[in-house]
């Protein structure tokens, strides 16, 4: 079993950045796919961004492409996201998930899943 467990969120103005992380447990994540999801109110739960075992491989939703970058750091057992010039619409709540074997934007094939931290831009 593997435990997440997301900090860093807030609130935030419009254009600001913020730096999230998903700190792991139970299990190593060197050999998981990571990837950050988030639910705005009354939406469903979207992909934004996975990042492959290695780091060298990632991939991201087009509304955050260019203003958003996922990172991780095995050696700490914990995943990152960097959110710059954000916007009034990326309020959400923020999740991270894991899996061993899918580098995928599919929310149903992560295994597992953190808490989630909330994430507010003001405009």
């Amino acid at each position: 079993q593997v435990q997440l467990v997301e900090s860093g969120g807030g609130l935030v103005q419009a254009g600001g950045s913020l730096r999230l992380s998903c700190a792991a447990s139970g299990r190593t994540i060197s050999s998981y796919v990571m990837a950050w999801f988030r639910q705005a109110p009354g939406k469903e739960r979207e992909f934004v961004a996975a990042i492959n075992y290695s780091g060298g491989r990632n991939y991201y939703a087009d509304s955050v492409k260019g203003r958003f970058t996922i990172s991780r750091d095995n050696a700490k057992n914990t995943a990152y996201l960097q959110m710059n010039s954000l916007k009034p619409e990326d309020t959400a709540v923020y999740y991270c998930a894991a899996d061993l074997t899918r580098f995928t934007t599919a929310r149903s094939m992560y295994d597992y899943w953190g808490q989630g931290t909330q994430v507010t831009v003001s405009s």
